[in-house]
């Protein structure tokens, strides 16, 4: 459980005339106190604009039109922005002024501190324990034994990989790092892409950075640098970036993966040019054949991402990082039609709607039939249970300032812009300053974690 240190908690309590019988009604009469009061105009921001995200946009896109439809007063704006400038530039404006959405898409993690910190968001708490929420894990979204957002959806970051091109040339899946160099050997000799990754949103080449580092430093490291305690300057490290630049310098991946979005890559590997995809379980929609008569998901093989040493544990990133928040603005109305419309959110028919439809993993414990959402997702399942440890992509680990510099040093590295050395002193000045800045305004030392 994270705490906030030196945090001054002012709660101002306001009893409005107008808004005395909404709190003094028994909560079972929510709903007709909405139906028949003035009107309301509540806006929800989501991030669903890409076509992996398409099934996630239906989902909520029909709760929301349900709700308008048994509350005519209550108007949703629901608008979409592009993940990126919602998470990295739009939002953080937002947080500063005091005037985000009334409800948002939100990331938990580091993320999250300067919001909760800022008394920006609603605390959900209360709302949680009311309607009897039954969550996998909230811990990313937990301050000092509050709730500040609601995780809609859990992820993992396997390695996808084409099951008859591995067949055809004899590869087997590999296990170890050496392995993985002699498949991509292979793979080039034959005229196959080893990777198709498409870079132009930044984050995806990341992927790769924080497995290799993972792989070479274990899981302390990013734990300590995140909390000012360790330095990304490190032998282990190192190799793991000169790694990555060796296989960009074999050309292991596609030549326009600088330009390109994730979508665009896949088809790379639909087409059966690409034998590997390195991304999460939420692009296993758009695995689909070229020609229209396969079932290429039949095909696709799902594997850890390869270890160092064959006795090394066996882990997958992966978590509850993407979620719901509310604006601590909402009073009134206003706050009763959000809450309302967030308990129609969370139900097992959504979350079930989200495992079959968009291939997501439930952030809520749900029954559901792993063999009804076919054979990639039921793969990512299995092996999520075998899996030894799950772990956080680095950028959600590191802060918002920190984790910017992870995405454009990761790319550069692989575009072999910078050298090893030099992208590693420039995460550390970029983990220096941020610390330096915190605690120079009285933050914790330790990230807020």
């Amino acid at each position: 459980m994270r705490k906030l240190k030196d945090i001054k908690w002012i709660v101002l309590y306001v009893l409005i005339l107008t808004t005395t019988v909404i709190y003094s009604i028994p909560k079972g009469n929510i709903q007709a106190t909405l139906t028949q009061s003035e009107k309301v105009t509540i806006t929800f921001r989501h991030v669903w604009t890409q076509e992996h995200d398409l099934p996630m946009m239906n989902i909520f896109q029909d709760v929301v039109h349900e709700f308008e439809a048994t509350h005519p007063n209550v108007k949703v704006n629901f608008e979409g922005l592009d993940q990126t400038n919602h998470r990295e530039e739009k939002l953080k404006s937002e947080m500063v002024t005091g005037t985000p959405p009334d409800m948002f898409v939100l990331f938990g993690g580091a993320e999250l501190d300067p919001y909760v910190g800022s008394n920006r968001l609603l605390d959900l708490t209360d709302f949680v324990d009311e309607h009897q929420l039954d969550f996998i894990d909230l811990s990313l979204w937990t301050y000092d034994d509050r709730v500040y957002g609601l995780p809609f959806e859990g992820h993992a970051q396997p390695l996808f990989y084409n099951k008859k091109i591995f067949e055809s040339l004899d590869i087997s899946p590999p296990n170890t790092i050496d392995q993985l160099n002699d498949a991509i050997h292979k793979l080039k000799t034959y005229g196959y892409i080893p990777f198709t990754i498409g870079n132009r949103d930044l984050w995806p080449g990341s992927v790769y950075a924080h497995y290799l580092m993972d792989r070479y430093a274990g899981p302390e490291v990013i734990e300590a640098i995140a909390q000012g305690k360790a330095s990304f300057v490190n032998k282990d490290y190192l190799k793991a970036f000169n790694q990555l630049q060796e296989w960009s310098t074999e050309n292991a991946f596609n030549d326009n993966f600088a330009r390109i979005l994730s979508v665009n890559a896949i088809h790379l590997f639909n087409a059966g040019q690409a034998a590997m995809y390195l991304n999460g379980n939420w692009d296993i929609t758009l695995f689909q054949s070229t020609d229209g008569k396969t079932d290429f998901q039949e095909q696709i093989g799902v594997i850890p991402f390869p270890t160092l040493d064959e006795d090394d544990e066996s882990s997958v990133v992966g978590g509850y990082t993407i979620g719901i928040g509310l604006s601590a603005n909402l009073t009134g109305l206003q706050k009763a039609a959000a809450l309302e419309l967030m308990q129609a959110f969370y139900t097992e028919e959504v979350q079930q709607r989200i495992v079959y439809e968009a291939a997501r993993l439930p952030s809520m414990n749900i029954s559901y039939d792993v063999s009804k959402t076919g054979p990639v997702f039921e793969q990512v399942v299995k092996l999520l249970e075998e899996s030894d440890r799950l772990f956080l992509a680095y950028d959600n680990v590191l802060s918002p300032e920190v984790r910017k510099a992870f995405w454009t040093i990761s790319d550069q590295l692989i575009k072999l812009e910078i050298t090893s050395e030099e992208a590693l002193l420039q995460l550390d000045d970029a983990s220096k300053a941020y610390f330096k800045l915190i605690n120079h305004n009285g933050g914790d030392s330790d990230g807020g974690k």
